[in-house]
C-alpha cells in the first residue's frame, strides 16, 4: 500500500482503462499529455457505463489513431496508484497488454509517444501507476495476462 493510498487528502478516485503495449523489439509505449511532465500508458478515463475495453478502444484511436484486435488483448488486472497530474487523486486503472510493431504519433491531447526500455527507465519522469506496472516482467515465453475474447 503506497503512503498517499493512506493519506486521507486522497478524495477521488479516477477509473481509467490503460494500455501496455509492448512491441518484438522489447519496448513499451509511453505517452505525454500536453501540458504535463509524466509520461505513462496510452488508455484514459471511464465514461459512465463503458465497459473498460471499450474505453480502452475509444481513448487509443483518438490519442494515437491506434486500433487493435480484440484477440491480441489480455487483461492484466486491476491496479490503483496516485495520479500522476491531479493532485489529491487516485486513479483505478483496468490494465491491459497489446503486442504490437505498429507505428503510432500522438494526437488529441498527446504531445509525445515514445518507445523505451523497461527496464531502464534512468531517470525517466513516470507516473506511478507505469512504475508500478512496468516492474511486471513481460516476457514473449510465457503467458501474459487473460485473453479478453473475441468482438
Amino acid at each position: 500500500m503506497s503512503s498517499q493510498e493512506n493519506n486521507n487528502e486522497t478524495s477521488e478516485v479516477i477509473k481509467i482503462a490503460a494500455a501496455v503495449i509492448g512491441n518484438s523489439h522489447g519496448k513499451m509505449l509511453l505517452v505525454r499529455k500536453r501540458g504535463t511532465s509524466f509520461f505513462m500508458q496510452a488508455g484514459g478515463k471511464i465514461k459512465q457505463g463503458e465497459e473498460p475495453l471499450v474505453a480502452l478502444e475509444r481513448e487509443l484511436n483518438e490519442e494515437l489513431g491506434f486500433t487493435f484486435d480484440r484477440a491480441e488483448c489480455r487483461f492484466l488486472g486491476k491496479f490503483t496508484a496516485p495520479a500522476a497530474n491531479e493532485e489529491h487523486a487516485a486513479v483505478e486503472a483496468d490494465v491491459f497488454y497489446i503486442k504490437s510493431d505498429v507505428s503510432v504519433g500522438p494526437q488529441a491531447e498527446i504531445e509525445q509517444a515514445i518507445w523505451i526500455d523497461p527496464r531502464n527507465l534512468g531517470s525517466m519522469k513516470v507516473a506511478p501507476l507505469t512504475r508500478q506496472v512496468l516492474v511486471l516482467n513481460f516476457d514473449d515465453n510465457k503467458s501474459i495476462g487473460q485473453p479478453v475474447g473475441g468482438n
